[in-house]
């Protein structure tokens, strides 16, 4: 019986010829990664248990992200405790203020992710290294804890939903647009605990930042994980990232799906999700004109460098409205420094937006960009939630970030073609 990308990363985790739907298994860890909010938790558990040693501190990433430059005592103290542990045990991957990003678009840029690795992280978005062809798949703290003991975790091997692509992106159409319009069609809860599959022609027109993008949100239709496969794109990515050896696994020609889906990117129009789920999706035409009061363009899902010249592009030479706050996150300290060297920052400043350090900050209403009440934001971050960046009656609708510059400028939902 044939198997899927995921199915045979797991088997080889595993140490077994084969792997299917259902199978509980214990596999080997490549990585095991945590943040400022759950690494304590893990560290509590850690100590707990009575374990007093990590398998490899090579193969442990602690990114101090979510609220650092730290925004208050508890936070700093949250810190302490990451900081305090990565330095008993000697982490070598540990991510401080002046050298941390946000996690899951730092961890590709160091390298420390690669076709057919197994990294679990206690962050649900950790799922973004299957643009990589990794498996990965977020977890709780605890796992995380037994993680970082023994290099070892229990998985259910998830069954997969193929997803083809055809066809080629469109102008102002980007990997969100994708991943916005998949979730819209199967819904929150239309992949739970099964593998997303991405697969077709359209694959080779995916810039790696459309595919990160698209993997990171694969949790928000309720996915194990995402997955693309290796190609030219993403062997060139890892090069002078990732020199250890690595191995690209593909699907059988026989692997079973669940189902299948096909998605012409040719077809697709800049799409957003209204309140209160990443399954409310409008193309922009349907939603223009709804007015907003804050703009985010960053995060892990779109704070990337493609992400900015995206946005610096429709901004250059135009001006925020007034009445709209507009705030501009790169996500990792080299993205800033590409930006800054592009110009993309100056246009940024020039059009009255507002440049933050790496920080997940306003995405999950931590800091740097929390609403008030009643108020809408556009923001190109990963979930609506109800309460998400602020009280709630506050609003937010997610996008991409040509369609959150476009509306930065006009106080409302808008099309970037339409300016």
């Amino acid at each position: 019986m044939g198997m899927t990308m995921t199915q045979k990363i797991l088997a080889r985790a595993a140490g077994l010829p084969q792997t299917e739907d259902g199978q509980l298994i214990e596999g080997r860890l490549d990585l095991v990664l945590g943040n400022d909010i759950t690494t304590p938790v893990a560290v509590t558990e850690f100590k707990k248990a009575g374990l007093s040693t990590v398998f490899d501190r090579d193969r442990i990433a602690i990114v101090l992200d979510h609220s650092t430059p730290c925004k208050d005592i508890k936070s700093a103290q949250l810190c302490a405790v990451c900081r305090e542990f990565a330095r008993e045990h000697a982490i070598t991957h540990f991510y401080d203020v002046g050298q941390m990003g946000i996690e899951h678009a730092l961890l590709p840029e160091k390298g420390l992710a690669a076709p057919g690795e197994v990294i679990i992280g206690a962050d649900s978005h950790t799922c973004t290294y299957g643009a990589l062809g990794a498996f990965s798949t977020g977890v709780g703290s605890t796992d995380m804890a037994a993680g970082m003991a023994t290099g070892l975790a229990w998985f259910k091997v998830p069954s997969a939903i193929k997803v083809n692509l055809t066809g080629e992106l469109g102008p102002y159409v980007s990997g969100k647009d994708v991943i916005l319009h998949l979730i819209g069609m199967i819904g929150v809860d239309g992949a739970l605990y099964q593998s997303l599959e991405f697969a077709g022609e359209g694959v080779a027109s995916l810039e790696m930042d459309d595919r990160f993008t698209i993997c990171n949100m694969a949790i928000e239709a309720g996915a194990k994980n995402g997955i693309f496969p290796v190609d030219g794109k993403t062997l060139e990515y890892l090069k002078g990232r990732v020199s250890r050896g690595f191995a690209a696994f593909e699907a059988d020609p026989d692997a079973r799906y669940t189902k299948e889906v096909t998605i012409d990117l040719s077809a697709l129009r800049p799409t957003v999700a209204f309140p209160h789920l990443p399954s409310n999706t409008k193309t922009v035409d349907e939603a223009a004109g709804k007015a907003i009061q804050q703009v985010v363009i960053g995060s892990c899902t779109n704070g990337r460098l493609k992400d900015l010249r995206e946005a610096a592009a429709v901004l250059r030479g135009r001006k925020v409205a007034d009445g709209v706050r507009c705030i501009v996150i790169p996500a990792t300290q080299q993205i800033y420094l590409d930006a800054m060297a592009e110009g993309l920052v100056a246009d940024f400043i020039n059009a009255g937006a507002v440049v933050s350090t790496p920080t997940c900050g306003p995405c999950l209403g931590g800091h740097m960009g929390v609403l008030s009440d009643n108020e809408w934001a556009i923001s190109t971050t990963n979930r609506n939630f109800v309460g998400r960046m602020g009280p709630t009656s506050s609003m937010i609708i997610l996008a991409s970030p040509a369609v959150a510059a476009a509306s930065a400028v006009t106080g409302m939902v808008t099309d970037p073609a339409a300016l």
